[in-house]
């Protein structure tokens, strides 16, 4: 009894040592440079974005944030790296619709759980893409693409960035939606796919409208639709897909920034707001509003619900076009 009585104490002390260590961890970070993988191959749609917020969320911390490439199974393989990093905010996600919206509905052995493993921090923009068809498929408004589907089923050919991706989801959804039959060409990536289609192999694509809208401007592309709820701002004269006739057609690429699950909340929250402060930048707004993206921000608790949302989205379309991975 006398031994527990000196030793209960000691314990005590140990115990509140160790508590007050976490605490005065969490409240340095950051120590060191943090680092962003993006799932996905350099000069990219996310890789620029990501490199765009970096320098912010930098200045923001007091720390370098280094961004690195992981590329590799549609973004599963840098995914997985950070659902098994450590948890002391170092290693972040900057994660998109492939990694968290749709890989989590198609692909039969995913190696990490999409909402478990992670923890959301913010929900950084929405990516709007637009459907486009080369000017010699004399294809000129979604009514025609459907009108000439349904006079030629299966014959009209729209390249995909590769199964699984946001562009082939997209034109699976669209298929189902409509009703029409076309032919899914895909490629390995949305560089080979916009290449073929401005050379005329293919007739239509969905792509973001950041890489679209060059081409657009320069009469190589016919802008049909974009996927957005509001016609945007880099294109105002195209309509959305539910004005052009395909209606409750709304679905956006995005991008957002995870950490590990089991990161200290303060440090969430600190890059939480370095991310909100950055989007209330008019030079960042004029940027991404200029390539086509929409600025979204918000709080970690919004960015989870968004998830759950996008989750249920593309289940649907992944059981009624019946796609799905090894």
């Amino acid at each position: 009894m006398k031994l527990k009585n000196l030793f209960a104490p000691l314990a005590a002390m140990l115990m509140l040592g160790g508590l007050c260590g976490a605490v005065r961890a969490e409240a340095a970070w950051p120590a060191k440079p943090v680092t962003i993988i993006v799932p996905f191959p350099p000069g990219g749609a996310t890789d620029v974005m990501a490199r765009l917020f970096a320098p912010r969320i930098e200045a923001a911390i007091g720390r370098p944030v280094v961004v690195e490439n992981k590329a590799g199974a549609g973004g599963t393989i840098g995914t997985y790296q950070v659902a098994r990093a450590r948890t002391d905010g170092y290693t972040l996600l900057w994660g998109t619709v492939a990694t968290h919206g749709i890989g989590p509905n198609i692909y039969k052995n995913l190696a990490y759980d999409a909402v478990a493993d992670f923890e959301p921090v913010v929900h950084v923009v929405d990516q709007p893409y637009v459907l486009v068809a080369h000017p010699s498929k004399k294809i000129t408004s979604l009514a025609d693409l459907l009108r000439q589907a349904k006079e030629r089923p299966g014959q009209i050919s729209v390249a995909t960035a590769g199964v699984g991706t946001a562009a082939h989801m997209l034109f699976e959804k669209l298929q189902s939606d409509t009703g029409a039959s076309m032919l899914g060409v895909p490629y390995k990536g949305a560089g080979p796919a916009m290449a073929d289609l401005l050379g005329g192999q293919v007739d239509l694509a969905f792509d973001v409208i950041l890489t679209t809208a060059p081409y657009i401007a320069a009469g190589k592309l016919v802008p049909l639709a974009v996927t957005s709820g509001k016609r945007s701002q880099t294109l105002p004269g195209v309509p959305t897909m539910a004005e052009a006739g395909a209606k409750g057609f709304v679905a956006s690429g995005w991008n957002g920034l995870f950490a590990p699950r089991g990161t200290p909340q303060a440090v969430v929250e600190k890059i939480n707001a370095a991310v909100n402060q950055a989007l209330q930048s008019p030079e960042i707004n004029r940027r991404l509003l200029s390539e086509g993206s929409i600025p979204v921000g918000g709080t970690a608790a919004d960015f989870a619900g968004f998830i759950q949302a996008e989750i249920r989205t593309w289940g649907v379309v992944a059981r009624q076009a019946n796609v799905s991975m090894d």
